[in-house]
């Protein structure tokens, strides 16, 4: 009877869940900790001058003139001045410094401002415009207190975090609140992976820290939401992971040096995943391979879902363009796919993110009619043959080759997928397509089949995306 007395105690500690941190009392004595470590940076920018002319001829009197005056200056034809506030925080004593790219894009001058009054002028190490990071050098007298990257992936949303940066100019300021959400998509870049938080965030808080309790940097505040202009309690961070590695490239390299393999990756919605015959939505669905590139030298293909990379999982398609822009260079990782139902490792080698190549040059052929149009009325669609009159009217290149979408009828399901007139279809539940006939037979098929809906591989302006189109 004692032994089980004392197991029924065991068990019931064992279900009593770990109690969260408390609210601290004060935040007093971790501000007095990590105020030193924040900065105020300036900027200033010399504009050119407007041309000769720009300016409207008044006539002599005018009260458009004091006007003008008051907007321009009293030589509005002359070079101007302007200056700008932001945050930072200093991550090592010898003095680097980190901030966001749009508080010293294009400054001709950056001044350093410290806790204690002290200015240094600031040279910029390196700067990345897709994630936001820029990355300063000053050259103090003495060390300074300096701040680190904590771990911004075991912040928890409710978590109490604070924001420390220079909002207005008016000096140091505090602010706390707790973490709102996480992995936030705010089309900001490629790489957006954001930190939601109701920290007081305002303008001239950009660049500054997000920090948890403990002390540690876990984002970098860079975006708020605001309809007014003011903090309405939205605000977005940079995760520190994932700064952290940009700003270890910016001081190695001057540059962010990012893994790329040659895929262009969409989302999984319900349509395409009973067109491909996938068992789930997750994953990174692959909707085109770089010729000569990492993953066709891998033996990836179109329709192939990426569902995981380096040992990490890949929950969806934003997922996986972080994971690998974050592999070293040059490393040989295993990455797991989902084909035609059956699941694949393949070995790839991550290679460098190059810049972005550019596009090939329209056509300037005179547009022509499109002819031999027939319609789809089950998806909406009007299509078209792929002819000489087509390419010139679309501009779309000799090499695509399908079925083209000449006109989409407004409520329908291709409509509803944002199919438009120019859309080439190259493919129909996975096979290729070469005239409307082709289109028609292979959706009507499909649909005394009793299939609920029609995958269709389509190139838009030269880029391959799956949709996946409701039958009727």
């Amino acid at each position: 009877m004692r032994r089980f007395q004392i197991l029924c105690a065991i068990l019931a500690l064992a279900a009593v869940p770990a109690a969260a941190r408390p609210a601290p009392d004060s935040f007093a004595d971790l501000a007095a900790k990590l105020l030193p470590s924040v900065v105020n940076i300036s900027t200033s920018q010399t504009l050119k001058a407007p041309p000769q002319g720009a300016m409207p001829q008044l006539p002599p009197g005018s009260p458009l003139e004091d006007l003008f005056k008051n907007f321009l200056g009293p030589k509005p034809n002359a070079p101007r001045h302007v200056t700008s506030l932001g945050s930072g925080f200093i991550i090592d004593p010898s003095g680097y410094i980190v901030t966001n790219n749009h508080v010293i894009e294009d400054s001709d001058q950056i001044t350093v401002s410290l806790q204690d009054g002290t200015q240094m002028p600031a040279k910029v190490v390196g700067r990345d415009a897709k994630t936001d990071i820029a990355l300063l050098k000053v050259t103090p007298r003495k060390p300074l207190p300096a701040t680190h990257f904590g771990d911004s992936d075991k912040a928890r949303i409710g978590d109490w975090v604070i924001a420390i940066g220079d909002p207005f100019g008016i000096g140091s300021t505090v602010t706390a609140g707790i973490v709102s959400a996480r992995n936030r998509n705010i089309n900001a870049g490629p790489y957006d992976d954001f930190i939601q938080t109701d920290a007081p965030i305002n303008r001239g808080n950009s660049g500054g820290p997000l920090f948890d309790v403990d002390g540690n940097v876990i984002g970098i505040n860079s975006q708020i939401y605001t309809p007014s202009g003011g903090s309405v309690g939205i605000g977005f961070a940079i995760p520190a992971n994932l700064a952290r590695e940009v700003v270890n490239q910016l001081r190695q390299f001057g540059i962010a040096r990012r893994g790329w393999i040659g895929v262009r990756i969409q989302p999984v919605t319900p349509e395409i995943a009973e067109g491909l015959g996938l068992p789930t939505t997750q994953g990174a669905l692959v909707a085109d391979v770089t010729k000569g590139g990492p993953a066709a030298k891998a033996g990836l293909y179109n329709g192939d879902l990426v569902t995981g990379f380096d040992g990490k999982a890949v929950p969806d398609d934003r997922a996986l363009p972080r994971i690998v822009a974050d592999t070293p260079i040059g490393k040989t990782v295993n990455m797991d796919v989902l084909r035609k139902g059956r699941k694949q490792t393949l070995r790839i080698t991550v290679q460098k993110l190059a810049d972005d190549a550019k596009a090939d040059k329209p056509s300037k052929a005179p547009p022509a009619p499109v002819k031999n149009q027939s319609k789809l009325s089950q998806l909406g669609l009007s299509l078209g043959a792929l002819d000489g009159g087509a390419r010139a009217k679309f501009k779309i290149g000799a090499g695509v080759q399908g079925v083209l979408v000449s006109s989409v009828e407004a409520g329908s399901p291709a409509a509803e997928k944002n199919l438009r007139p120019g859309d080439v279809i190259v493919e129909v539940a996975g096979q290729p397509v070469k005239t409307p006939d082709d289109v028609a037979k292979r959706v009507g098929g499909d649909v005394k089949a009793g299939k609920k809906s029609e995958l269709m591989l389509i190139n838009r302006d030269g880029d391959l995306t799956y949709v996946g189109l409701k039958l009727n």
